[in-house]
């Protein structure tokens, strides 16, 4: 993981950068599936309260060089500029960005009430919590090419480390473990 391409969203007046960025990370997930990636993975180096409008991809030189050799971006390479490769700079700090998930969703309440599990006076009460207790981390709204249906990824950054941490990645370039060099 020495070295990384930024792709930076370009503004544009009638497409938002969120729209854009979700789009462009649809592309990677897939590209990354494709390639039964573990060893690839993604920051987003201008996060504050969202995500903002670079998407770091950080791996090996060639590893880099063979994402970008499937032309996994296609026709959304007109709204970003794409990086070259470069070598990650000596003095960086290290961050684990993860998936946060909720442990109180509407499918896991539906799962409870097909199974029996809870009566309608304990649905709306989950409910009434469920809403309480709602996720405030910057988020990717995907469509699963599967269902066709749109889901929420939310990410989760680690406080700043010292030392870089082993690990995999997951096809969508986080993990709960490995570090992505920060800076």
């Amino acid at each position: 993981m020495d070295y990384y391409i930024d792709l930076t969203i370009e503004p544009d007046e009638e497409v938002p950068i969120f729209f854009i960025r979700n789009k462009i990370y649809t592309k990677l997930h897939k590209a990354l599936h494709t390639l039964n990636a573990n060893d690839i993975g993604v920051s987003f180096p201008n996060y504050k309260l969202k995500l903002g409008d670079v998407i770091r991809i950080h791996a090996s030189e060639s590893r880099l060089n063979e994402l970008q050799a499937t032309n996994w971006l296609g026709g959304l390479k007109g709204y970003c500029e794409v990086g070259e490769i470069k070598p990650v700079p000596d003095d960086v700090q290290y961050r684990i960005v993860s998936r946060k998930q909720s442990t109180m969703t509407a499918a896991k309440l539906k799962r409870l009430i097909k199974r029996g599990s809870i009566n309608d006076e304990e649905a709306k009460q989950y409910k009434a919590k469920m809403f309480t207790k709602g996720l405030s981390n910057p988020y990717l709204e995907l469509k699963s090419t599967s269902s066709g249906n749109n889901y929420r990824r939310y990410i989760q950054f680690s406080e700043l480390l010292e030392n870089s941490r082993a690990g995999e990645f997951d096809h969508f370039g986080l993990s709960k473990t490995a570090t992505i060099s920060w800076f």
